[in-house]
């Protein structure tokens, strides 16, 4: 599974918890997201690459109150079968989801995981 996965927690900012191998994924991530910037749902296909957005599944909040949005790059295989919003909480969510769970309200969220 090659992905970007940027989200924000409960208590820590924007972070890039999966980067698709990319020791940079930021370029990567501002080319799928270029001009989309406050888009709060957003799908779209640039060529092989999908950027799509949403908002967390849980409704979790950051502690300022604002919803946590997840915002993911996808190549190959699984960016074929995304092909809305919804495709994405069905497909692309349940392979983190239990991940976000884990860290989404720790301190520093890329303490004790695996490296992507």
């Amino acid at each position: 599974m090659k992905l970007i996965w940027a989200t924000r927690g409960r208590t820590w900012g924007f972070r890039f918890l999966k980067k698709a191998g990319f020791a940079d994924p930021l370029p990567e991530y501002e080319k799928a997201f270029c001009h989309i910037e406050e888009e709060p749902e957003i799908w779209r296909r640039l060529g092989r690459v999908v950027a799509v957005r949403f908002s967390d599944p849980e409704a979790r909040q950051d502690q300022s109150g604002r919803v946590i949005p997840h915002e993911f790059v996808l190549y190959g295989v699984l960016g074929t079968q995304v092909n809305s919003v919804s495709d994405a909480l069905t497909l692309v969510w349940p392979l983190v989801s239990d991940e976000f769970d884990r860290i989404w309200d720790q301190q520093d969220p890329l303490s004790n995981r695996e490296s992507d």
